[in-house]
């Protein structure tokens, strides 16, 4: 049963991570519009998408008892936040061709998820994750020579994001209902944001949705809730039934998609010391992988074995 269920999570989690992934093409279709009433757009379209879902589950109980729980409450306006926070630079970056970059973070997510097994949830630090986590650090050095400041997008991306899964680990609601608190935290914000960019009050340099968009712009607008909900769904799913050990090497899908997109499909540069920088990085998660896979498997084994008998 234990397989059954770790299984059904990594498959949900496989899913999720491709998904993501991909959603990097979607965003460049709405490269012209700002960044801030675009999140502000997607929260309130996932929140009414999930509402609805809750809705016909008739799973609004558990919802409405998450927020009468005071530490529940605080950990969900934290995953709100943080979630906040990750959209922001993903999508500020992607509409900004900076997509080698998100790439980037989404290598390091993974390695914020180890120090986070290690240093919150216990785990033990083995030298192979101290020769990973050195090897990372050098391969930031290395991207910062190169790009001449700081990859402070790919740092955001990664640490908000590594710290979401914790939380979203400690949230005790299922996934659809979880989501659906999330947003409705952010849904506030979010109105108010789409309120003030509409009337044409807004921040120097931005125009609103409202006056930019054509009838396939409001497609995609709309449709950003529809796949926030399905993957970030899976996600949840996937992070209460997976052990950080399989869910932190399966977040490479995310990564790897979006590095062959910034570089293949949206040709961004990528000068060899910039390659050093990110071949450190792979090193540094192939180390992380191997000693995570055999710990995992050694497990499985143990499991599967029959007690004996003194």
């Amino acid at each position: 049963m234990a397989d059954q269920r770790e299984r059904a999570g990594l498959q949900a989690a496989i899913a999720a991570f491709t998904t993501w992934g991909l959603l990097t093409v979607y965003w460049k279709q709405l490269g012209e519009f700002d960044p801030v009433e675009l999140i502000a757009w997607r929260v309130a379209s996932a929140a009414l998408i999930m509402s609805v879902a809750v809705t016909v589950l008739r799973r609004w109980a558990p919802v409405l008892g998450a927020f009468r729980d005071a530490p529940t409450r605080l950990r969900l306006g934290a995953a709100g936040v943080l979630l906040t926070v990750n959209w922001m630079a993903y999508v500020w970056a992607v509409t900004n061709d900076r997509v080698l970059e998100t790439a980037l973070g989404y290598f390091l997510s993974p390695l914020g998820t180890m120090a986070i097994g290690v240093f919150v949830l216990g785990e033990q630090l083995t030298p192979f994750r101290w020769a990973s986590i050195g090897f990372a650090a050098t391969g930031v050095v290395v991207l910062t020579v190169s790009y001449g400041r700081v990859p402070w997008i790919a740092l955001v991306i990664a640490g908000s994001w590594s710290t979401y899964g914790l939380i979203k680990r400690r949230v005790p609601l299922a996934p659809a209902e979880s989501l659906t608190a999330e947003m409705l935290v952010l849904l506030g914000p979010a109105l108010l944001t789409i309120v003030v960019a509409s009337s044409g009050a807004g921040w120097p340099g931005a125009e609103a949705v409202w006056a930019q968009a054509d009838g396939i712009d409001w497609l995609l607008v709309i449709g950003t809730g529809a796949i926030t909900a399905f993957p970030l769904t899976l996600f949840a799913f996937a992070a209460q039934r997976v052990p950080f050990t399989l869910l932190g090497p399966a977040n490479y899908l995310v990564p790897l998609i979006n590095f062959l997109l910034g570089w293949v499909v949206y040709d961004e540069s990528l000068p060899w010391v910039r390659a050093v920088g990110f071949g450190l990085v792979w090193f540094a998660l192939g180390l992380v992988t191997v000693e995570m896979v055999r710990a995992h498997r050694r497990t499985v084994r143990l499991r599967r074995e029959p007690a004996t008998v003194a």
